[in-house]
């Protein structure tokens, strides 16, 4: 399929297909390097841009390299990432027209230094991480804010005047 990386409204460079894609098609593996999570902390801890990607089988990482790690993210995505056979493929989930980006929902998880998204859809969330990922953060910030009332009314002798 032919692919071709040049700059993006999005961000920096994107991959695009320089024919139509149907929905469906595989259209480039996400390779790379395999490390474990430990070993992705430790090369990329403090890095601001990072191209991993978690299998899920929670033990292994790609550490992307090639076409598929430069696939930008966006909410309203045409394409999506697809585990088949222990391999991460990207896949079409429209047809694409020749000319367009290939973008796919990343999805993140797992930290919380921002990750702000610039994807311009109708759609956006204003963040690559998953909704999952950003309600839980939600629901953590509400236990430590009741945490850190109830320490106040404490300090105050349990008066809530």
């Amino acid at each position: 399929m032919p692919l071709v990386v040049r700059p993006s409204r999005i961000h920096s460079v994107g991959v695009f297909t320089t024919t139509p894609v149907r929905k469906g098609a595989r259209i480039v593996e996400y390779a790379g390097p395999r490390i474990t999570p430990e070993e992705a902390n430790r090369l990329y801890d403090g890095s601001p841009r990072t191209y991993l990607y978690g299998l899920e089988d929670g033990k292994t990482i790609i550490d992307g390299e090639g076409l598929g790690a430069y696939l930008n993210h966006s909410c309203d995505p045409n394409c999506e990432i697809e585990e088949i056979k222990n391999r991460a493929w990207i896949l079409a989930l429209r047809d694409i027209n020749a000319g367009e980006e290939l973008l796919w929902d990343y999805n993140l998880y797992d930290d919380e230094a921002p990750a702000p998204c610039h994807c311009g859809s109708r759609k956006c969330r204003g963040t690559m991480y998953s909704r999952e990922w950003m309600a839980r953060m939600r629901r953590k910030a509400r236990q430590k804010q009741s945490k850190g009332q109830g320490l106040d009314s404490k300090k105050n002798g349990g008066n809530c005047d």
